[in-house]
């Protein structure tokens, strides 16, 4: 019995570990939970081959592994996402996640507030740009430079290239970040009282002044 009860001491229980280990991979999946703030009736993924299936990349952190769902381009390897949020994000990390070949995309440009982006539009500088490595099981974290990434309403991330193959494959794309609602500018109407209470109006009795001329 003693034996059992030291076996269960601290780094000892598989089973205190793989709850810890459960509950770090809940966290995590809470933190890459900003594919729940698109606005996916606006989102647009430029050169898919299939209409519509850019969007299933953006999916929970924990479905990443669910290979039936992707999106491949169509003419060339280039593929263009416009991400429109329900409110404003502050970018803090992104995850690309495709197969261990020439299909994954080899670099990642991100660009910030600029609605409706073209393959023409995406010739600007970007905001950040990255060297991606081939990441087949949705682990490398692409940490942004927050500074440039605080209030983003809409995201746009280009892939120009892959490794080498005619067409690029993407299976799952993590974004990570803080959500907060937007405030809508409306104008203000101010309703003035029909008629005025006296009561809140006292008018300054004027005592008036004679000036006598010696």
């Amino acid at each position: 019995r003693r034996g059992a009860a030291m076996a269960h001491g601290p780094g000892r229980c598989c089973c205190c570990g793989e709850a810890a280990a459960a509950a770090g991979g809940a966290e995590r999946g809470a933190a890459w939970g900003l594919y729940l703030r698109i606005d996916r009736q606006r989102l647009q993924c430029l050169n898919e081959r299939r209409e519509g299936s850019g969007a299933l990349v953006f999916r929970a952190w924990e479905d990443r592994g669910d290979r039936a769902q992707f999106v491949e381009s169509d003419d060339d390897e280039e593929l263009l996402f416009n991400i429109p949020f329900t409110g404003n994000v502050k970018l803090k990390g992104v995850i690309v996640m495709g197969e261990d070949d020439g299909t994954h995309p080899a670099e990642m440009r991100l660009f910030r507030n600029i609605p409706h982006m073209s393959f023409d539009d995406a010739a600007r500088e970007p905001e950040q740009t990255f060297s991606l490595n081939r990441d087949p099981t949705g682990e490398l974290e692409y940490p942004t430079k927050i500074a440039r990434f605080s209030n983003v309403y809409h995201l746009s991330i280009h892939f120009p290239k892959n490794f080498g193959a005619e067409t690029t494959k993407i299976f799952y794309i993590g974004l990570k970040g803080e959500w907060t609602e937007a405030h809508r500018h409306e104008v203000t109407i101010c309703n003035y009282e029909a008629s005025a209470n006296p009561a809140d109006h006292k008018l300054e009795q004027i005592t008036p002044q004679t000036h006598f001329i010696s």
